[in-house]
This record gives structure tokens, C-alpha cells and sequence, in this order.
């Protein structure tokens, strides 16, 4: 009997021996398996783009849904509603300026060549650190720096 707990034991503890630490092979060792980071590249050329990008009417749907309401605030009877229409149109027209004078700023496209071979673009608005040949993590949409 006690020869049965002995080496039940020594196959238990022999096999713990065997366990690594949680993490151990994510920090630069087999991070998705196959000794790549599934979202890791290299910025091959970074550009700058001007111009203005074609607006979503987002903006002008908001401003016309808040001019609206503003409008309706004010007066009574015929005069409320000519007021509500006057403030949606308003508001279309700001909204719009609005995210019109946004998507004209100028933004940057990083063109990252990613460790599994894919090559990405990226368009962000600053660089934050990001320069061509530079280590980058993919995520929200942008480069970080790794």
C-alpha cells in the first residue's frame, strides 16, 4: 500500500515539474501558436493625405434632430412651428459644416506589413511615435507602438 502512494506521488510531483507558468508563452515565445503575433507588423511607409473625405450626413441628421428641438422651444402655435423648421434647418447646415471641417484635417495612412504577411493600411489621425520601420500592435482601428 505504501509503495502505491510513493509512486503516486512521484508521478504527481514528477509531472508538476513539467508545468510552466501562466503566460509564459505569450511574452515573445508561441504567442498565437504558430511563433507569430496574429495583430504585430512593421510600418513599411507612412503618408500623409489631405483633402476632404466624403461626409456620413451624420452630422447633419444631429444638428437638424437638436436645431429642432431648440426651435420648438420658442413661441406658439404657428410661430412654434416655424420655428422648429427654422431650427432643423439650421442645424442641418451646422451639423453638417461641423463634421465636414473634421473629415477635411489631415490624417496619416500606415502601411504595415504584418508578421503573418498581410500588408494592412491603417488611416489615423496622429502618429503618436509611429515612423516607418517601427514595431507596431494593430488595434482600434490604428497603429501603437509595440
Amino acid at each position: 500500500m505504501r509503495m502505491r502512494v510513493l509512486l503516486l506521488s512521484l508521478t504527481v510531483f514528477g509531472l508538476a515539474a513539467c508545468v510552466t507558468s501562466p503566460g509564459y508563452y505569450d511574452q515573445g515565445g508561441y504567442q498565437d501558436g504558430y511563433g507569430q503575433c496574429g495583430n504585430c507588423g512593421t510600418v513599411e511607409k507612412i503618408e500623409r493625405v489631405y483633402g476632404e473625405r466624403q461626409t456620413s450626413g451624420g452630422g447633419a441628421v444631429l444638428g437638424a434632430i437638436i436645431g429642432g428641438a431648440l426651435g420648438n422651444q420658442v413661441g406658439k402655435g404657428d410661430g412654434r412651428k416655424a420655428a422648429t423648421i427654422a431650427g432643423a434647418v439650421a442645424g442641418g447646415v451646422i451639423g453638417n459644416n461641423v463634421e465636414k471641417n473634421e473629415r477635411s484635417a489631415p490624417r496619416f495612412e500606415v502601411f504595415v506589413r504584418m508578421d503573418d504577411g498581410r500588408r494592412l493600411v491603417v488611416e489615423q489621425p496622429t502618429l503618436d511615435g509611429v515612423h516607418e520601420g517601427a514595431r507596431v500592435v494593430l488595434g482600434d482601428g490604428r497603429a501603437w507602438l509595440q
